[in-house]
């Protein structure tokens, strides 16, 4: 039995004791809140991409539901490091090939492929895409040091295959980016891309469709160092039938790539309306005016990459003003 000064005593603490647990309860659901927050605008090798206001329906989970129903739309900047002989370099992609004497390198950076990546790291700059343009050792270990500085932050592509791919995603690639692999004499090869999903996963895989414009205005999708033209016309059929076994794309407009000419907006309208998984667009983008245009065209639902027109790769462009652009769009 409580003495009458013990219970005098547990009077006075009761109301601290219920402001503290209210305290503790109101702390508790802010952390949560927070921490929902920061999920849904963190990207992971399932849920690559941030989105905001998201609104699920009864029969749907953000495992489940398209890009398109849980967020609003909203365009991102997309940073990339592309690789050749080791080194960082901008080129006119349409120039590479077996034949040194025919590339056209814009920009060569002194700045190694790793310190790249940890400036898009702490610019909180995720789902770029490092890409190696030849297989030699130099390229490959710079590549390596590129996701060793980021890991789970950058995508990998330029030579990847059945045997390489996991390779690389155990090295830190959020995804592995392909193209010419799954193409064969022009054509898709269909098993080639099933035993690959088998492989590494649909949700670990970026499908490379970039392509070039016919005379008859259709998109044709190009291999081998966007040299020869597939079979494959890109369109809503085609989009439609590789979003099963792919968790993005990845579209170079080769015709204007490298060589800031302005984007190809036809390409990018057609990824905005027929796309239905995320969709990165690269090529001929010199401003934030084209970001905005890209944005506009694409639906909101195109993501943009720019290389050479940045400052930090020889461009006019600043950097900083496109990271404080893709910041903008996630308000």
């Amino acid at each position: 039995m409580l003495k009458s000064g013990s219970v005098l005593l547990l009077r006075r603490a009761l109301p601290l004791c219920r402001l503290l647990n209210s305290r503790f309860i109101a702390t508790t659901s802010t952390l949560r809140i927070g921490a929902i927050a920061h999920e849904r605008l963190s990207p992971s090798p399932i849920n690559p991409r941030p989105f905001r206001n998201d609104q699920f329906s009864n029969a749907q989970s953000p495992a489940t539901a398209s890009p398109r129903s849980v967020r609003e739309p909203v365009a991102l900047f997309r940073p990339c490091i592309d690789i050749h002989k080791g080194k960082v370099k901008q080129i006119v992609g349409s120039s590479l090939s077996d034949l040194s004497q025919t590339l056209v390198t814009n920009f060569e950076s002194e700045t190694s492929a790793a310190e790249f990546a940890r400036l898009y790291k702490e610019d909180g700059l995720w789902g770029g895409h490092v890409i190696m343009l030849g297989a030699d050792a130099l390229s490959q270990a710079a590549a390596l040091e590129a996701l060793a500085a980021y890991p789970g932050g950058l995508q990998l592509g330029g030579g990847v295959s059945l045997d390489n791919a996991s390779s690389y995603l155990d090295a830190g690639a959020s995804h592995v980016i392909v193209t010419s692999y799954v193409f064969s004499h022009g054509r898709l090869d269909s098993e080639r891309l099933r035993l690959l999903v088998h492989g590494v996963g649909k949700q670990r895989l970026v499908l490379d469709l970039s392509c070039r414009k016919k005379q008859d205005g259709e998109y044709v999708v190009v291999t081998d160092r966007w040299q020869r033209f597939s079979e494959l016309v890109l369109n809503e059929e085609t989009l439609a039938n590789l979003a099963s076994s792919a968790a993005e794309f990845l579209v170079h407009g080769v015709d204007v790539e490298g060589k800031r000419l302005g984007i190809e907006e036809d390409l990018v309208r057609l990824l905005g309306k027929w796309s239905p998984i995320p969709v990165t667009y690269a090529g001929g983008a010199t401003s934030i005016k084209d970001l905005d245009l890209i944005k506009d065209a694409g639906n909101g639902s195109v993501d943009v990459t720019v290389g050479s027109a940045l400052d930090i790769f020889g461009g006019d462009l600043p950097y900083q003003e496109v990271v404080s652009w893709h910041r903008k769009q996630l308000q």
